[in-house]
């Protein structure tokens, strides 16, 4: 019996509902509420540099690599030591260069007996090709920081060009008052290129690089 009052009920519930006025709402064009919610990324203002040559932050500078281990995850290496300088031309950024220079012995894993391997013939070669280089060749950089840096890439006395993407993402003073501004970068490239192949395919040939570094300007 309750059920069928119940029933009985939602008829009326309905006429009622339909007897209240309606408020018409506009719907905003799709368009117009899509373009609402995108910001408009901010301009960077290169004349806040001054020419010059800047270098590595120690501190606040990483270059790190990643790979697939035979299917089971993706280890993350780095270089604990690297020299990185940009010699800044504030008028024409594009004509700016990087330079980079990384001591192969200074690869860290965390894993001090797999660190020791890297650094061997079956990879890296310490002993033999102490340095890892690189030397931009040209910068493709957009008013809003982001672009692209392409350049000679040297490991194992192979030499290769790769692009890295880059984003500018701050400009300002450090502590002392002198220019700085910091980067991040990615890119991808095959180790076999660079004779550094082994155990590939088990191992991945891809690796894939990560590049976050703070530079100050030069005293």
């Amino acid at each position: 019996m309750r059920h069928f009052i119940a029933l009985a009920a939602i008829p009326a519930l309905i006429a009622c509902a339909d007897s209240q006025p309606r408020v018409e709402t506009e719907t905003p064009e799709p368009a117009t509420a899509v373009a609402s919610e995108v910001e408009t990324a901010e301009a960077f203002d290169f004349s806040e540099l001054s020419d010059g040559t800047y270098t590595e932050d120690d501190g606040h500078a990483y270059i790190m690599f990643s790979y697939l281990h035979q299917g089971y995850s993706r280890p993350i290496l780095r270089w604990s030591e690297f020299d990185a300088t940009v010699d800044f031309d504030a008028d024409a950024p594009e004509n700016s260069t990087l330079n980079v220079t990384i001591p192969v012995a200074s690869i860290d894993s965390m894993v001090p007996a797999f660190n020791d391997h890297l650094k061997s013939g079956d990879f890296f070669e310490a002993e033999t090709y102490p340095m890892i280089t690189f030397q931009s060749t040209s910068l493709d950089i957009d008013p809003d920081g982001t672009g692209t840096i392409t350049g000679d890439l040297t490991i194992k006395d192979v030499t290769q060009s790769i692009t890295l993407d880059g984003k500018l993402n701050k400009i300002g003073e450090n502590r002392s008052g002198a220019d700085m501004f910091g980067i991040s970068g990615t890119g991808t490239l095959k180790r076999s290129d660079f004779n550094v192949g082994a155990y590939v395919p088990n191992v991945g040939d891809e690796v894939s690089l990560m590049i976050e570094v703070e530079f100050q300007k030069a005293e």
